[in-house]
């Protein structure tokens, strides 16, 4: 994987999940469906699910029967927007627990996911023929690895991807209405499905060939270093420390998105503010990332040296 996008090589990796599921569910008993109904996010949760019970023992006759029904439902994902669903809300359920403990003296969490609206589904095609126009090879990519986007309200969570889930997309429908700083709903809902493309893009990658060194049980630095626990580090885009995998994915992302603006050069001032915005974030990425260079593989360390590139303005 490089900041570049390439569908090809995000086609085999997908290939290679595939193979992987249809071996969990062959181990369960479980009758794998088509290989175009295994790229639904919900199969990727009968899968984790399948998953988990065999490090128990085996899949009791209750859970297989319903994995079952499940997988017997299935058909080849649309691409698309997608209507609330089970593995959608579960998926959601599973964000809101992960998230850090709300301030008690800040506005109640909310989160749901939505249905789509009319506009709202304008607002989507005209952001992916904006990346089809003015980043051939970021669409293509985003054809092969997102197989549905769910739509949220609320204001807890602004977007995110779930493994369990692999191919699901989740975009708060704030982020498909224009800007406060006047960058336009296409624009802004175009940066949102690169964003988190990006990020399914690096989790099916990273399971094809890991970008991290096995993580040290001391840490390294930061929260969590000499304590046994796991390496926590602050980054550009979240107020609550990460790991070094959720910085080098925001460091991906954040190069990939710069790359976006710059395609994007003479649209508007909001467009070159957005862009110093998103490049010194980007900056300060590769920076931090840089610090534990120790930690990559030889995959990641390209990587970070291609995100290096973009954010010092090489590219």
């Amino acid at each position: 994987m490089h900041v570049e996008p390439d569908a090809r090589e995000a086609t085999r990796e997908r290939t290679g999940l595939v193979e992987r599921m249809r071996a969990v569910l062959l181990r369960a008993e479980l009758a794998p469906p088509p290989e175009e109904a295994l790229r639904h996010p919900a199969a990727a949760e009968a899968v984790h699910t399948a998953q988990h019970a065999l490090r128990s023992g085996a899949l009791g006759q209750e859970r297989r029967a319903t994995l079952s029904a499940r997988l017997g439902a299935l058909t080849a994902p649309s691409g698309g927007p997608a209507e609330p669903a089970g593995h959608l809300r579960r998926s959601l359920a599973r964000a809101l627990r992960s998230l850090p403990a709300p301030r008690s003296d800040g506005p109640p969490r909310t989160a749901a996911t939505a249905a789509w609206t009319g506009r709202e589904r304008e607002v989507l095609a005209d952001a992916l023929a904006l990346l089809a126009a003015a980043w051939p090879r970021s669409a293509a990519e985003i054809r092969e690895t997102v197989a549905e986007v769910a739509l949220l309200e609320g204001n807890a969570i602004d977007g995110y991807t779930d493994f369990a889930v692999h191919g699901a997309i989740f975009l708060n429908r704030v982020r498909l209405t224009p800007g406060d700083d006047g960058l336009p709903a296409a624009v802004r809902c175009a940066e949102a499905v690169l964003h988190e493309a990006t990020h399914t893009r690096c989790n099916a990658a990273a399971v094809a060939q890991p970008f991290l060194l096995p993580e040290r049980a001391s840490g390294v630095g930061g929260a969590g270093a000499g304590t046994g626990g796991p390496l926590l580090i602050a980054t550009p885009l979240r107020a609550d420390p990460r790991p070094l995998s959720g910085l080098f994915q925001q460091t991906v992302v954040l190069a990939r998105i710069v790359c976006l603006y710059e395609r994007l050069y003479g649209s508007g001032e909001a467009v070159a503010r957005r862009r110093e915005r998103v490049t010194a974030s980007a900056r300060q990425a590769v920076h931090t990332l840089a610090e534990h260079e120790h930690c990559l593989t030889p995959r990641g360390g390209s990587v970070l040296a291609s995100c290096a590139v973009v954010a010092e303005g090489g590219r």
